[in-house]
């Protein structure tokens, strides 16, 4: 295999390929793109940084590239989509800089614990003083710590090494993951109620934007400590200025900021508070960090070369020909399963399981399976995932995958299902293809019969007269038109579920009415993104 390295990578990295006979390895640092597009047509293999545009031209002049190797986290210099039409395996490390950002948070913590920055400054000025800088101890804290993923775990056994007290927040882990650390997993509301030092290491989504705002900040301790070594904008910047003002928090940590470099008044302004520790998004900025995303993404490349699953792949690589003939019917269908059970998960997900019933069951379905698990976790997780990856991050995850097959099928010549298990909680959802269209034809216990569409109303009430004229006209009044209604119920007046098909999404103000006028004690709105290509 021939790869080329066309930016500065740590020979830490280099040196497992070096010493590959399989490998040859070809440093050019500084090359034009003309040269670059002239020489790339002979590599296998590209290793990059950000100095490297990865785009259309060079992919179609790197006719015999198997594989773009991006090391760091970002991929932005990469033509993702394109890579992927060309059957080109893009890679990258998230976790190199794993540690970095750990070790960065309690750095922080401990600089604004122990007035570092302040004594120094001190100090440095010529002045000996001490009882100013009398800070505080970590141990007996109570520390919150939302979001349990790598960094977060890591910062959770630092944090329990000062004898910390530490609960977490994370409702898209295993419970074992939480056991397995050692860590209480609470509600969100909860966490925030009773820690005296709450640290955030979650991806920033529409979920997490602004997910510590005033209101949650009113709710905490008097005196509590904050850190943000995650995304800027997690912690609503204006809310925190105002609460360190009025002393409510007593100090805060940040490392990443809405804005980089920070410009808008806002966050001039809290960066300036005298109880703030700042730095300027330095979590993954250490030498070990650049030498562990050089040996991160060399040791795919060996992976690949190996035949072994690629934990970090950004896109899906190509399949063997003949089995994805097999399967390619039942890959959409899994996709629309996933996408739409997924949803209806408000818990830690503990197990999922697949099951195959009917004549697809004499066939190997772990594609149909890896390509469902990686729609599914695709809603629950940073990082992407596709095929290559499904299986490892759900296994770091904490989540056991299995898969059930019966060649017997009660109602349908195929069927595929869907378990979800986790505290407390199941769901289930089969389905089935017509005429390779896929349709849902059972939820939970409730045989239904319906084609999920892109924007969709599930809820489950006390069957009774009057209730879907009531869905109707609050859906009618928030000009929301409904496409399709599919009805399940078990018994006259029990437990009835219906499913509206609808021509737009639901706000959540009209969720609301629709839960308190049908007294519903299951609503959900649903966005099947994947019911659009099916």
């Amino acid at each position: 295999m021939k790869i080329i390295v066309t930016d500065e990578v740590a020979q830490e990295g280099l040196a497992l390929l070096q010493n590959d006979p399989r490998v040859q390895l070809d440093v050019r640092l500084g090359l034009k793109k003309e040269e670059l597009y002239s020489i790339i047509g002979d590599y296998d293999v590209i290793i990059t940084r950000s100095g490297t545009t990865v785009d259309k031209p060079l992919l179609d002049a790197g006719k015999n590239l198997k594989m773009v190797a991006r090391a760091g986290v970002g991929v932005d210099n990469v033509d993702v989509d394109y890579a992927s039409a060309k059957g080109v395996i893009v890679v990258n490390a998230p976790f190199g800089n794993v540690n970095s950002a750990a070790e960065h948070t309690m750095a922080l913590l401990l600089a604004f614990c122990r007035n570092v920055t302040k004594a120094n400054g001190s100090l440095k000025s010529g002045a000996w003083k001490r009882a100013p800088f009398t800070g505080y101890e970590l141990k007996g804290k109570t520390a919150g710590v939302i979001g349990l993923g790598k960094v977060g775990g890591r910062v959770a056994t630092r944090l329990k090494a000062f004898e910390c007290e530490v609960i977490a927040c994370d409702p898209y882990i295993a419970e074992k993951r939480a056991h397995d650390l050692g860590v209480k997993l609470v509600t969100l509301d909860h966490l925030i109620r009773v820690c005296d030092i709450i640290t955030v290491h979650t991806p920033l989504t529409d979920e997490t934007r602004d997910m510590i705002g005033k209101k949650e900040i009113a709710a905490m301790k008097d005196g509590v400590i904050l850190i943000n070594c995650a995304r800027g904008g997690i912690y609503n910047e204006e809310a925190m200025v105002e609460a360190l003002e009025s002393g409510k928090v007593t100090g805060a940590a940040f490392d990443v900021w809405t804005q980089e470099p920070p410009d808008s008044e806002v966050l001039k302004k809290l960066i300036a508070q005298e109880k703030m520790i700042v730095t300027p998004h330095l979590g993954a900025n250490t030498f070990e960090a650049q030498v562990n995303v050089a040996v991160d993404v060399s040791k795919e490349i060996i992976h690949y070369l190996d035949e072994m699953p690629i934990e970090n792949a950004i896109n899906i690589p190509r399949f063997d020909a003949s089995l994805m003939g097999q399967m390619r019917p039942y890959l959409n269908l899994v996709n629309v399963l996933s996408d739409f059970v997924v949803q209806l998960v408000d818990t830690n997900i503990n197990k999922i399981t697949f099951t195959y019933s009917g004549s697809i069951a004499q066939h190997d379905c772990t594609p149909i399976t890896v390509c469902g698990l990686a729609s599914l976790l695709n809603r629950r997780v940073e990082q992407d995932v596709n095929m290559v990856n499904a299986q490892l991050v759900a296994q770091n995850m904490g989540i056991v995958v299995n898969e059930a097959k019966s060649t017997q099928s009660e109602a349908f010549s195929n069927m595929i299902t869907i378990t979800i298990e986790g505290p407390g909680e199941k769901r289930l959802v089969s389905g089935t293809l017509f005429e390779e269209i896929p349709r849902i034809v059972k939820l939970r216990d409730y045989q239904m019969d319906f084609r999920p569409e892109e924007h969709m109303l599930l809820l489950a009430y006390g069957d009774r007269p009057g209730i879907i004229g009531k869905i109707g006209t609050i859906l009618g009044e928030a000009d929301i038109n409904i496409g399709s209604m599919n009805l399940g119920r078990r018994e006259k007046k029990g437990e009835a579920m219906v499913i509206l098909s609808l021509d737009s999404a639901v706000p959540p103000e009209v969720v609301e009415k629709v839960r308190v006028a049908t007294e519903a004690n299951f609503i959900k709105p649903l966005y099947i993104a994947t019911a659009k290509n099916a």
